[in-house]
Formats: C-alpha cells, structure tokens, sequence
C-alpha cells in the first residue's frame, strides 16, 4: 500500500493556507452571534489569531526555505528544494536523498527524524 507523500515544504505551507481558511470560518461563526457582544468578539479574536498564526508558518517556512539545499530531481529534470535527508520532489514526487547510504533503499520519512 502506498502512502501518499508530498515534499516538506509543500506540506508546511498547505498547513499555513488551512489556518487562514479556519481563520475566517471562526470569524465567520461569530456573526451568528452578533446579541452576545462578549462571544462575538471571541470568535472575532480566535480567527485573527489563526490568521496570524498563519502568517507566522508562512514566515517560518521561508525563512526554512531560504536554507533548503536546491538539487535538480533526475526524473523530471526541475529544480526542487529538500529539507532533511529524504524529500519529495515538489513536481514529480519522486522520493530524493542526499545520503549515499540511502539510495536504493525505500522511502521512509523516518529517516530524517534523529535518532
């Protein structure tokens, strides 16, 4: 059975985009309570704090990104970044690894986690 991956960067930044998505459908709660001043303001505030939470994965992942070694995958011949020892390519999503020791081997996320 095979496992649906994605690259890390991808991943962290389809996380970031949900949080904005969440982030208004709180705020978006709360008009429905637009008699209760105190709860409305509590959905109100949720909201903003997903959005900035957002926006702080955002930053977080770009920075992250700016570090990311670039290699040119060898199946579709794009350049795509990699964090850790093994990645996906963020096209193809052919498995990648800069470890010599890795090569040939299956991809398994568990070989980025320390040990």
């Amino acid at each position: 059975m095979a496992k649906n991956y994605s690259s890390k960067i991808n991943r962290i930044r389809t996380f970031a985009l949900s949080l904005i998505f969440i982030g208004f459908i709180i705020m978006y709660v709360g008009i429905f309570f637009r008699q209760s001043p105190l709860a409305m303001t509590l959905f109100m505030l949720l909201g903003f704090l997903c959005i900035i939470a957002s926006t702080v994965v955002y930053f977080w992942i770009g920075m992250l990104s700016t570090k990311a070694v670039q290699v040119i995958c060898p199946s579709c011949e794009k350049p795509t970044k990699m964090l850790g020892r093994v990645d996906m390519c963020m096209h193809c999503k052919e498995p990648l690894t800069l470890d010599q020791n890795l090569e040939g081997k299956d991809f398994d996320e568990k070989y980025n986690k320390k040990k």
